[in-house]
């Protein structure tokens, strides 16, 4: 697994400025290495969607001598000297934002004298992605014909004059969007929010991806990645490009929506038709008519642009003599970002809520990168961390920071460390844990990297239908997209309240993903469900045919499903009957309920209780045992020792022969009874790790 670390490295105390990050010093680098950190991510070059220039004086631009005698760098010598020490650094492509800055300028406009924070110098102008592309400041910037010598012109052969105007969402009355996530709300600065499926602004961008792999970068991250997905907790996209495309979508349906009647396709504005119906997508968006085929469109748009950038930025590394690495930022992991994962090299996410506790979150996680590398980040709103924050800054909290990094590890996906990390645009400070703390989890992870892996060995998988979840959930996401306040469903989804109940009952699972067979192909037979004991199928409402196949041929072959809700509605009526009526799938009526109609019992046995998360690792000499517990005792602020614990797990396929325990000081007994393994800690810390050495069966 990486080692990653949130690397904005923004100021304490100041706020978070996207999307041009502080200046960089070597002092950094040392400390990383004593992090023992393999990747950083959102950790260079952000400054693009000010300005190509912009991103080269990021990249390349002089360092006064006043600070070099500190060790600062530019963005290219930064990732040389990362480069020496072994870490990987990935260049952030914000996506989303069209910058805006309020500037105070010298007599002749050849000097910056302020941006953004302001001090009554000058004569005040602005700065950004219109004036670049207006070529207003010629003594300041390269012309945009440097970076583009036949210019830019729009999908109609237009000349470009103003990217922000051709480029920006826009809402349903036509007015632009912005990223109100990122704009500081007492500061004059504006950030548009752009549209991906304009072909000029993927121009621009592919830009920024060319400046960032000649200044050095190891990896590209496309952040908001479902670009103009983004937009839609603002109202839109209503943009041109938007209206087009769409229509030409419903133009190629076989058949023609029945809202549609009697419409005429060659000149339809989804956003006109919208308004004489009453409906302005912002109140009540997911009623609105055409919805769901605006949503399929939509899928369909962020899966074949994302593709094109994630190619483009492989093939002009290799021109460069380099292998780049492709990443982007999977929010939260949701459903729509499945198609996208076959472009990507690593997975990062930023999740939509950090709490204290999420096993049932990580699982899913690790299921949706199928065994690829991953790197969590966490999210100031909607959770814990600015209340964490708060609590180490006074000399607190120290356990559950430690819970809140090693609780990805044990559960099969890479939680990054922070450094100076983001704080929302409305907190005046940086997340920075304690040094010392970080070094030490850093250190545990890197000495015992090789009790960590992808794979695992559980017994249960659970099913996680795209499609089925996709139609569960549009609305409730839809609702609760705004990235500020971050919320929660009342009422978990099926899947989600199966995979609490296991978790909350300390069984190990899998995640099966179930691509939805168009904008990802449907690769899933028998062969590979062969390995689970149990299968949990929680709502899996609408399958594929090779889906409902592999299922069959599954069950069939002597495995076990456990169903919760609807299976297959979608289905052929002779594979929907085998499959609902097939003996060896049992009907639960809820999901909570799959714990106790487990065929074979539980996998793993602990002491009633115990608050506690369990993963298994499959690894070279055995299988690792990863127990972290979430006792929490807010009044000694520790996570106190368990005097003795005893956990029994079974595995069918081994034949354990030893047992280890880390930390050191954890004693561990091993009793053997066929495949099930009894474990008898003493002194148990929050995190323990134990060992079981084996041979196959």
């Amino acid at each position: 697994m990486e080692r990653g670390v949130y690397f904005d490295a923004w100021f304490p105390r100041q706020h978070n400025y996207h999307p041009s990050l502080p200046a960089r010093r070597l002092r950094m680098i040392e400390q990383l290495r004593e992090y023992r950190s393999t990747t950083l991510v959102w950790a260079a070059l952000g400054g693009g969607s000010i300005s190509l220039p912009y991103l080269e004086g990021e990249a390349f631009g002089h360092i006064d001598p006043r600070f070099r005698v500190y060790g600062f760098v530019n963005d290219s010598e930064f990732i040389a000297a990362c480069d020496r020490a072994g870490i990987r650094v990935f260049g952030v492509v914000f996506e989303a934002g069209g910058w805006e800055f309020p500037v105070e300028l010298d007599d002749d406009e050849s000097e910056v004298l302020a941006m953004n924070e302001l001090r009554g110098a000058g004569t005040r102008g602005w700065m950004g992605l219109r004036e670049f592309s207006q070529n207003r400041y010629p003594k300041l910037w390269k012309p945009v014909e440097h970076y583009f010598p036949d210019g830019l012109r729009n999908s109609l052969g237009e000349p470009v004059t103003d990217i922000i105007e051709e480029c920006c969402s826009r809402d349903i009355h036509g007015n632009p969007c912005h990223c109100l996530w990122v704009e500081v709300p007492d500061r004059e600065h504006a950030c548009y929010a752009m549209d991906r499926n304009n072909p000029v602004w993927r121009e621009y961008l592919k830009a920024v991806i060319r400046i960032q792999i000649d200044a050095g970068v190891h990896g590209v991250q496309l952040d908001e990645a479902e670009l103009p997905i983004t937009t839609m907790q603002y109202g839109g996209c209503f943009c041109r490009e938007c209206m087009t495309q769409f229509r030409e979508y419903l133009q190629g349906l076989e058949t023609a929506p029945p809202e549609l009647a009697g419409v005429d396709l060659g000149t339809f504005h989804y956003g006109e038709w919208l308004l004489g119906q009453g409906y302005d997508f912002k109140e009540g968006r997911e009623r609105s008519p055409l919805f769901a085929h605006y949503m399929r469109f939509q899928r369909g748009a962020i899966t074949r642009y994302f593709g094109e950038l994630a190619d483009y930025a492989r093939e002009y590394g290799r021109s460069r003599g380099r292998e780049v690495l492709v990443s982007g930022n999977f929010f939260n992991m949701f459903e729509h970002y499945y198609a996208l994962e076959p472009k990507t090299d690593l997975l990062i996410t930023e999740m939509r809520n950090t709490r204290d506790r999420q096993p049932a979150w990580y699982r899913y996680v690790a299921g949706f990168a199928g065994g690829k590398p991953v790197i969590v980040v966490e999210n100031p709103y909607g959770g814990v961390v600015p209340e964490l924050v708060e609590e180490l800054e006074r000399g607190r909290g120290d356990d559950r920071f430690r819970t809140s990094v090693y609780e990805g590890y044990a559960l099969g996906a890479g939680m990054s460390l922070p450094y100076g990390s983001w704080m929302g645009s409305e907190i005046e400070d940086a997340f920075y844990a304690p040094h010392e703390l970080c070094v030490e989890i850093g250190g545990f992870l890197a000495e015992h990297e090789a009790l960590y892996s992808t794979e695992s060995a559980a017994e249960v998988g659970v099913v996680f239908s795209i499609e089925s979840s996709l139609e569960q959930e549009e609305a409730a996401r839809t609702a609760l997209a705004n990235n500020i306040l971050n919320l929660l469903p009342d009422q978990l989804a099926p899947f989600w309240a199966a995979s609490e109940a296991l978790c909350d009952a300390l069984q190990p699972y899998d995640v099966v993903m179930f691509p939805d067979g168009t904008l990802r192909a449907d690769t899933v037979t028998a062969a590979d469900l062969a390995r689970y004991r149990v299968l949990v199928l929680p709502d899996c409402g609408i399958l594929t045919d090779r889906q409902a196949d592999a299922l069959l041929g599954y069950l069939d072959g002597g495995g076990r499903a456990i169903v919760a809700g609807r299976l297959g509605d979608n289905l052929d009526a002779g594979r929907q009957k085998r499959l609902a009526g097939h003996a060896r799938a049992l009907r639960v009526a809820a999901p909570a309920e799959v714990v106790a109609a487990l065929p074979d019992g539980p996998q793993v046995t602990a002491p009633e209780g115990l608050d506690a998360a369990v993963g298994l690792h499959r690894v070279a000499d055995g299988v690792a045992v990863h127990i972290l517990r979430y006792a929490y005792d807010a009044a000694a602020d520790r996570v106190r020792d368990l005097q003795e614990m005893e956990i029994r797990v079974r595995l069918e396929d081994v034949h354990v022969t030893a047992a280890e325990a880390v930390p050191s000081g954890v004693n561990v007994e091993l009793a053997s009874a066929g495949p099930v393994h009894t474990l008898r800690l003493r002194d148990v810390p929050l995190y323990t790790i134990v060992i079981l050495r084996t041979g196959r069966r």
